[in-house]
């Protein structure tokens, strides 16, 4: 009987649960409200302490983003899954990556936050979450095709390990913060949880991410593709994780969360944008095989090209600041929008030569 309930399903579910109450706790520990936990907006706030993009409000090395990718990690070894492998169009995938979070920054959050700014009262992620649907319906078309980037082949141990060995870099430089390093005294990268609380959340995460295969654009790519409710029942426990924690913390009886379109923690309400940014979003990650989580944790699993993806992301915050991309709660800047339909030309074009590649 036990055996018959510790189901895949059931591993999914609860490790669902405990990432969107991790994610909501983290918010109660010291991180922007409503962002808990963003793939992008911690990358970003990465590239920024390096130095990689000059917005001072977003520079910090995100402890949650060294855990995450060293806990998935651990667990691939754990489980035998760690299998270093490449060589499948790299140089697309980096600019698939690249625009991929210059959509997040222009909607203010990737596909993990979404949910969590909807689980805080924020409607806006409505017409986000629409977009992302749109943005994989026209990917799975290209899916079904013939699409894909190439085969991968075998890579070497060393080069699958470069990823975790970088983040554990990272990690003594936000220990010993040297000089040379950038932190935020203002704005949302000066908001955070205490180093050792964030990272032993990331680790939680990206141990539950790696061993249940968890992707928050793959669950609705894998309903609407081949009727598999697997993933997205890991999304649906993320939302509820989160939604229940903010309400027994007491977050919306204290007014910190409130439901409705209008001035919400680090979101603006342009529907149009917050539609089409996502669009890339879920158009890009289709493509890739994956979202911004799900990238990092195949980087941790040793696969060199989702390391590769990885650097896009990086690279793709830093265009998105230095350049005037990124949107703020005012709304989308003036070349966002530009950037964004520049990127999903540029998808097209992608999905429209590797499918005649495949053929």
């Amino acid at each position: 009987m036990a055996n018959r309930f510790w189901t895949p399903r059931t591993w999914i579910i609860l490790g669902g649960l405990i990432f969107g109450i991790l994610a909501s706790l983290l918010t109660t520990w010291g991180n922007p409200l409503n962002m808990g936990f963003c793939s992008a907006c911690f990358l970003r706030d990465i590239a920024g302490a390096l130095g990689l993009h000059r917005a001072d409000v977003v520079q910090y090395i995100r402890p949650e983003i060294i855990g995450l990718i060293l806990g998935a990690l651990f667990s691939a070894l754990i489980f035998r899954e760690f299998k270093p492998r490449g060589g499948s169009s790299p140089l697309i995938r980096f600019f698939l990556g690249a625009f991929m979070m210059i959509g997040a920054l222009v909607f203010l959050g990737c596909t993990v936050r979404a949910p969590l700014r909807l689980a805080g009262g924020d409607l806006n992620a409505i017409t986000g979450f629409v977009g992302l649907i749109a943005g994989i319906i026209v990917g799975i078309q290209f899916l079904k095709k013939g699409f894909n980037l190439g085969r991968t082949g075998k890579a070497s141990r060393l080069a699958a390990l470069i990823l975790p060995a970088v983040v554990v870099v990272l990690l003594l430089f936000v220990i010993f913060q040297p000089p040379f390093i950038f932190f935020s005294l203002k704005g949302p990268a000066s908001q955070h949880a205490l180093l050792l609380v964030s990272l032993v959340a990331g680790l939680i995460i990206g141990f539950i991410a790696q061993k249940t295969r968890m992707c928050f654009a793959g669950g609705w790519r894998d309903i609407l593709l081949v009727r598999d409710f697997y993933l997205v029942s890991g999304i649906i426990a993320f939302f509820v994780g989160a939604l229940v924690t903010n309400y027994f913390s007491g977050n919306f009886a204290s007014g910190i969360y409130h439901w409705g379109f209008e001035n919400q923690p680090i979101a603006h309400n342009d529907h149009l944008w917050n539609f089409f940014s996502l669009t890339l979003v879920g158009f890009s990650a289709t493509l890739l095989g994956g979202c911004p989580l799900r990238q990092m944790v195949l980087a941790s699993e040793g696969d060199t090209d989702a390391g590769i993806t990885f650097l896009g992301l990086a690279a793709g915050a830093a265009f998105a600041h230095n350049f005037l991309l990124a949107s703020s709660p005012k709304g989308p800047s003036a070349f966002g929008p530009v950037a964004v339909i520049i990127g999903l030309v540029f998808c097209l074009v992608i999905g429209f030569s590797m499918m005649e590649r495949a053929k």
